[in-house]
């Protein structure tokens, strides 16, 4: 949870300050990194438990 809330903070960063699409771009990998591993875990939890 801590990572989706740094990827929200640094898209918001990123966008809105000039010359820091970088940040935004960072994010954007981040923020799917972050969605992949909640995924991943959430599957693998289910499987355990059925």
């Amino acid at each position: 949870m801590v990572l989706l809330a740094f990827a929200i903070v640094l898209a918001i960063i990123g966008a809105a300050v000039a010359g820091m699409q970088y940040l935004l771009a960072i994010a954007v990998l981040l923020l799917i990194a972050d969605v992949g591993y909640l995924a991943v875990r959430s599957a693998l939890r289910r499987r355990q438990a059925g």
